[in-house]
C-alpha cells in the first residue's frame, strides 16, 4: 500500500506541475490580449483625432462659407469699388502696353 500511494503522490505532482504550466501559459495569452485590445482603441481613437485634425481646416471653410459667405454678399459695394479698381488697373497696363 505504501508504493500505491507513493506513485498517486508522484503522479498527483505531475498534473499539478502540468497544470501549473498551462495556467502560466492561459494567464500569459490573456496579458497579451489585454494589451493589444488596449493598442488597438488607441490606434482608433488616435486616427479619429487625426483625421478630425487634418480636416478641422476644411471644415472651417466650410462653416466659414456658410455662415460668412451671406455677409460678404450683403458687402456688394465694396466688391463693386474693387471692379472698378481693378477695370482702372487694367486700362492703365493697356495704355503703358501702347
Amino acid at each position: 500500500m505504501d508504493q500505491d500511494i507513493k506513485h498517486l503522490l508522484e503522479e498527483n505532482l505531475k498534473l499539478s506541475k502540468e497544470n501549473n504550466e498551462l495556467l502560466i501559459k492561459v494567464r500569459n495569452v490573456q496579458k497579451w490580449s489585454q494589451i493589444t485590445r488596449a493598442l488597438y482603441w488607441f490606434v482608433i481613437i488616435g486616427i479619429a483625432f487625426g483625421a478630425f485634425y487634418f480636416i478641422k481646416p476644411y471644415l472651417g471653410n466650410m462653416l466659414n462659407l456658410y455662415t460668412g459667405g451671406v455677409s460678404k454678399v450683403n458687402n456688394l459695394s465694396e466688391i463693386t469699388k474693387t471692379l472698378k479698381d481693378q477695370q482702372q488697373i487694367d486700362a492703365l497696363l493697356e495704355l503703358l502696353k501702347k
